[in-house]
C-alpha cells in the first residue's frame, strides 16, 4: 500500500511539475484585462507568486525577492509576476503598496481567487517557477527567511 502511494505520489508530482498555465481573465492594478494562459517570456523563465496585503509572510518574500530581482533578471532574464488574492473592497490598497515598496513586478489581481484555485494554490505565499517552455518547474507554499534561495536554484 505505501509503495502504490509513493508510485502515485510520485506521478503526480511529475503531472504537477509540467502542467501548463490555465487561462483566466484577470485584471493588472491599472485595469488592463490579461488573459493568463498567455503570459509568456520570450522563452526565459517566470516567476508568479501569490499574495495578499495582509500577509506577513508574503511580504517578507517578495522585499527578499526585490532585492536580489535586478540579478536573477540580468543572469537569467525572470519575469516576476505577482498575483494579490485581495478580496475586490481591499483592491485599492495593493498599489500603493507596490509603489510604498518600489517593486518592479508586474502585478495583477485575483479578487475572486480564479486563478489561485486553477493553479492549486491552496495558501498564501505561493510561488511557481515556470520555464522558457510554459511548463512548471517548481512550486511551494509558505515561506522561511531565505527561501528565495530555493526559486533562485529552480531559475537556474
Amino acid at each position: 500500500m505505501k509503495k502504490l502511494l509513493l508510485v502515485a505520489t510520485i506521478a503526480l508530482c511529475g503531472l504537477t511539475a509540467s502542467a501548463q498555465l490555465p487561462n483566466v481573465t484577470l485584471q493588472d492594478i491599472n485595469g488592463k484585462k490579461v488573459q493568463t494562459g498567455s503570459i509568456s517570456n520570450n522563452g526565459k523563465p517566470i516567476i508568479i507568486s501569490f499574495w495578499a496585503t495582509w500577509c506577513k509572510p508574503c511580504l517578507r518574500e517578495l522585499k527578499a525577492i526585490h532585492e536580489v530581482y535586478p540579478d536573477w533578471q540580468e543572469e537569467t532574464g525572470v519575469k516576476m509576476i505577482i498575483v494579490s488574492i485581495d478580496e475586490a473592497q481591499n483592491a485599492s490598497k495593493v498599489k500603493p503598496l507596490v509603489d510604498g515598496n518600489g517593486w518592479e513586478f508586474e502585478v495583477l489581481l485575483d479578487p475572486n481567487g480564479d486563478f489561485k484555485r486553477a493553479m492549486n494554490a491552496q495558501n498564501v505565499p505561493h510561488v511557481f517557477v515556470i520555464n522558457g517552455k510554459g511548463k512548471i518547474v517548481y512550486n511551494h507554499a509558505g515561506y522561511v527567511d531565505g527561501g528565495e534561495e530555493d526559486i533562485y536554484n529552480a531559475l537556474k
